[in-house]
């Protein structure tokens, strides 16, 4: 497929597959808990895939009650290796409180109640802004 593409030294504007690398925990409470480990993206230039770490992910979004039809964002996390916190303060145009920002910038999630639909949805961020999404049922 590489053949096919045009190469134009600036990239593909597409991903053609992706998962990220995630471990589904359950708590003592009976919830559930999301641990983002990383990403694997398909790279169509080369055929190779590239696992990532968190590092590389800019955010990542659970849906804890997916329901096949539309991805509605339940908790947000923000990653990197760089200073997220500066990232979003500047975007946001505002002062984010330092307690609340420790609790999104993580690479684990919140514990959450089990989903009535059975199933919960997992989208990841890169720095390239790739977007890759996995659905789990639990």
């Amino acid at each position: 497929m590489a053949d096919s593409l045009k190469n134009t030294g600036k990239g593909n504007l597409f991903v053609i597959f992706g998962e990220p690398d995630i471990d589904l925990n359950e708590t003592d409470r009976g919830q559930l808990q999301v641990k983002l480990n990383g990403v694997d993206v398909f790279h169509p230039q080369s055929g190779d895939i590239r696992a990532s770490n968190t590092d590389d992910i800019a955010c990542w979004l659970i849906d804890t009650d997916y329901n096949d039809e539309s991805f509605f964002v339940r908790h947000a996390y923000f990653l990197g290796a760089s200073d997220p916190y500066k990232s979003l303060k500047t975007t946001l145009k505002a002062e984010i409180d330092p307690d609340a920002w420790a609790t999104l910038n993580s690479d684990t999630s919140r514990p959450f109640d089990k989903p009535a639909s059975g199933r919960i949805a997992v989208k990841v961020i890169n720095h390239l802004g790739d977007e890759v999404m996995k659905i789990f049922s639990v």
